[in-house]
């Protein structure tokens, strides 16, 4: 088939549909490309990958390409950047928390030549891998640093994964090539589900970091925020411990754990809401088990295909049940962030090539379940959500193994007798989990499972372990702000930002949102 007759130069974008190992690598993209459009490799002067998705609804297993190819015309060259500044004597704006939004937020700040000083409670990024290892190793939780708290956020040790469905908060291409300028791999630019992987993200942030600080920015770290100073209903300045820091703008931006900072709120009467969220288990099987059900394929998936990966969601009485942060290949982490608890997460390395599969499993809460707390206010579903983390490690051995259970046990509400290997560090141990969980999370992941065994055959399986509990998902507190211009309604200077603040849901939605407190500072000037 030749569609490019009589050609001299061109840059020509097409759809096309290989096998895996006719995509694996550039070289042989070029010969598929040559072959199936009938041009000389001499007249190739180079592609580039717009879109990468894999079809694996049917055998064989297919990959879709949208592909620009340039034909005797240089390819075109990428001239991103951002426009920094020397802000070091420019108008100061605080930013409390050092994850994606908070970082984002201050190469915007920059951009708009403002000077950006992040308070961050934990440490810089290379040095919070001791208390992480720390946790596992001794059952130590430090409360400032930990898998939640620390340079990067959550993010930074618990995956890395990139893909959002919130465009229309703002530039998602934008956040992506920022990081790839910092050092992310240039494939997250055109996969369908980009994931930069934990052993990777420490390095990016640091040179985002060291950014900031080279542009005249500042960065404080082993700095929790004690208290924030407010007069006439408007931003003053923070302190941690005794030192004050003056300020008259500030990004809130400390990510959907940072209890301390809702109940400092709430004790200054400062609006906040109560709100919805999720809470659950997080699931792990054989990774061979779910490439199986997922490739249809019998023991090994090949060497051109990644791990596989799902996506699942029920409706059980009228409340929704759903995987979430689903990572092939991955690990479960300890996600606690204070002694007295026990939280789940997951994460992958960028190979995500580790022998277990495992997903958060979640139901939605609602503010009516938690009456219980009502007398907290707007701090109901966190009490709620704590409790349910206290009763983990109270039911468990209290100690930091989860309370564990094989998953057709669960479902026929029976302790299981073994558990089976899992990556899980500091260890699991046997129980009910019907006992544990709320009844209403319970038996909405009973029902679930059995109609998520229906959708993918094999899933629903003994082999398959539940470790209790999943329950950061999101924050249960919103802290409003005006749509117009991002500030809160009542403080005037106060910007409250991202998953912290309840209006955003991983990596690139809390980066855009970072961008967005920023760029509605600038138009301040």
């Amino acid at each position: 088939m030749k569609l490019w007759d009589n050609y001299l130069t061109m840059i020509k974008t097409v759809q096309i549909t290989c096998l895996p190992e006719q995509c694996a690598n550039d070289a042989a993209i070029t010969k598929f490309l040559e072959r199936e459009f009938g041009f000389q490799a001499s007249d190739l002067s180079g592609f580039k990958i717009i879109k990468k998705s894999i079809d694996a609804r049917r055998k064989p297993i297919k990959v879709n390409l949208q592909i620009d190819v340039f034909l005797n015309e240089e390819p075109e060259k990428d001239t991103f950047s951002l426009q920094l500044k020397n802000v070091s004597n420019a108008p100061e704006v605080a930013i409390i928390g050092a994850g994606p939004a908070g970082l984002f937020a201050a190469l915007r700040l920059i951009e708009l030549g403002f000077k950006p000083v992040l308070f961050e409670r934990g440490k810089a990024v290379k040095e919070r891998r001791r208390d992480l290892a720390n946790i596992t190793r001794n059952n130590a939780v430090n409360p400032d640093s930990n898998y939640c708290f620390g340079e990067g956020g959550a993010g930074t040790y618990s995956d890395g994964k990139l893909y959002t469905r919130s465009s229309k908060r703002g530039d998602v291409m934008r956040i992506l090539k920022i990081l790839v300028a910092y050092g992310a791999d240039p494939s997250i630019l055109f996969e369908a589900h980009p994931h930069i992987g934990t052993n990777k993200l420490p390095q990016i942030i640091t040179a985002i970091r060291e950014q900031i600080i080279a542009c005249g920015g500042v960065v404080h770290f082993d700095a929790r925020i004690t208290d924030i100073e407010i007069k006439d209903n408007a931003i003053q300045g923070v302190y941690v411990g005794t030192a004050h820091y003056s300020f008259k703008q500030l990004i809130l931006a400390t990510g959907h754990s940072a209890r301390d900072i809702y109940e400092l709120l709430d004790r200054k009467k400062v609006l906040i809401e109560a709100k919805p969220f999720a809470l659950g288990v997080r699931i792990e099987h054989p990774q061979e088990l779910i490439d199986q059900i997922q490739y249809k394929c019998n023991g090994h998936r090949g060497n051109f295909l990644p791990a596989a990966s799902y996506s699942l969601v029920q409706q059980v009485a009228d409340r929704g049940v759903f995987s979430f942060c689903m990572c092939p290949g991955g690990i479960i982490a300890p996600a606690m962030t204070a002694p007295g608890e026990i939280v789940v997460n997951g994460w992958s390395p960028s190979k995500r090539n580790n022998p277990y599969a495992n997903s958060g499993m979640v139901v939605s809460v609602r503010t009516e379940d938690y009456k219980k707390y009502e007398s907290a206010g707007a701090l109901a579903g966190l009490y709620f959500q704590k409790q349910v983390e206290q009763d983990c490690f109270n039911k468990g051995n209290k100690s930091l193994q989860a309370p564990a259970q094989r998953m057709a046990d669960f479902v026929a509400r029976k302790t299981s007798n073994t558990l089976p290997k899992n990556s899980y560090l500091p260890g699991t141990i046997s129980r009910n989990l019907h006992d544990i969980l709320p009844a209403f999370v319970a038996t909405g992941l009973q029902e679930a499972f059995k109609q998520f065994g229906n959708k993918m055959r094999g899933y629903l399986t003994n082999e398959a372990i539940l470790l209790a509990t999943e329950s950061r998902t999101s924050s249960p507190v919103r802290i409003p702000r005006n749509k117009e211009n991002f500030e809160h309604p009542q403080i005037k200077g106060l910007y409250p930002c991202a998953e912290g603040a309840g209006y955003a849901g991983g990596i690139v939605s809390a980066a855009m949102d970072g961008e967005n407190c920023a760029s509605a500072i600038g138009n301040l000037s």
